[in-house]
């Protein structure tokens, strides 16, 4: 697993030779872009979103379920990501693409969705195989991010994406396991030891807290959840001190050179709030140029943070055994 984190760097640019060679032709989708997805092969929709910020000239959405949106139709580019091919949800939402006259792309290694896509037409990217499905982060952001560009909902990010891939070789060197023991993602993973984490992030972090927290469930296998500010201080902060009496929480802060200026003030505020009531809290903030490269730094930050937290809690971060446990019962 930390083989494949530290890999990020290098898959950039096989990411987008890999969009490039799909042949995907580009078109005018006036409703957008709408990524359909579950768990790691849908991240990568909200954090291209995140790295467009308002440079997105039409809307970019993530579907997480069965169905289409009822808007989405045939002024929609839907791009149905799985990296196994056989997600249900994701299978279902390509035929129902279909149904509604979408232009569609499939992003996967195989399964079922690749072979569905080759007999109807439908440009197939293909993902390396081999890797844990939230190990693929890059190929699905990156994929999003080419299919935002080539349906006009979007500005290419392709220069981005090129340089962002020296900056994450230079963190990947230095918060790596063979660099210090007090790199900052180290050092967070020992802070986060025992408690039940609340990543909390703001505009272009939104989406990266959200990835925190699923790195954190799958790979160190504890419980952990994301937040949202603006939002958690109008009603979040109500529950943390008797929260702190029941569980371990701890508070955990992703800032960005982007944020709304106020947020700032809000992330200090309400990380004092929460220490008042005796939870531990912590900042991460973004490295980087361009915003593509620091949401970018946040995630390989937490995929290092979860998989050294998984080293310290004595469990292996690569199988996710209930969810197939939970796969095999629902049938």
């Amino acid at each position: 697993m930390v083989d494949d984190v530290l890999a990020q760097p290098q898959q950039l640019a096989d990411a987008l030779w890999r969009v490039e060679s799909a042949g995907i032709p580009r078109l005018d989708a006036t409703a957008g872009l709408v990524v359909c997805g579950m768990g790691g092969s849908a991240i990568g929709g909200d954090l291209a979103a995140a790295a467009l910020g308002d440079r997105a000239t039409r809307p970019i959405r993530t579907v997480r379920g069965y169905a289409l949106d009822p808007w989405a139709g045939p002024d929609s580019l839907v791009l149905c990501a799985s990296y196994s091919g056989d997600t249900e949800e994701t299978l279902a939402a390509f035929d129902a693409a279909s149904v509604s006259g979408a232009p569609r792309v499939a992003l996967t290694t195989g399964g079922r969705l690749a072979a569905a896509a080759r007999h109807e037409g439908v440009p197939v990217i293909g993902v390396p195989s081999g890797m844990e499905p939230r190990a693929a982060v890059i190929y699905m952001t990156v994929g999003a991010l080419a299919c935002a560009a080539l349906c006009g909902a979007a500005q290419s990010l392709k220069e981005e994406v090129d340089e962002a891939a020296p900056l994450l070789g230079e963190l990947s060197a230095e918060w790596g396991p063979d660099g210090s023991e007090l790199s900052p993602p180290k050092e967070l993973a020992r802070a986060l030891l025992g408690t039940l984490p609340v990543v909390h992030g703001e505009g272009p972090t939104t989406a990266v807290a959200r990835r925190w927290k699923t790195q954190l469930n799958e790979n160190a296998k504890i419980a952990a959840f994301a937040s949202e500010l603006p939002e958690a201080d109008h009603n979040e902060i109500c529950g943390w001190e008797r929260g702190r009496e029941r569980a371990p929480l701890a508070g955990v802060f992703l800032g960005d050179a982007d944020q709304h200026p106020r947020v700032e003030q809000r992330i200090e505020l309400t990380a004092a709030m929460l220490r008042e009531v005796g939870a531990p809290t912590e900042l991460v903030r973004s490295r980087g140029e361009s915003p593509l490269g620091r949401v970018l730094s946040l995630v390989l930050f937490g995929d290092l943070v979860s998989v050294y937290l998984a080293v310290l809690e004595g469990v292996d971060p690569t199988p996710v055994e209930p969810i197939e446990r939970f796969k095999t019962a629902l049938g």
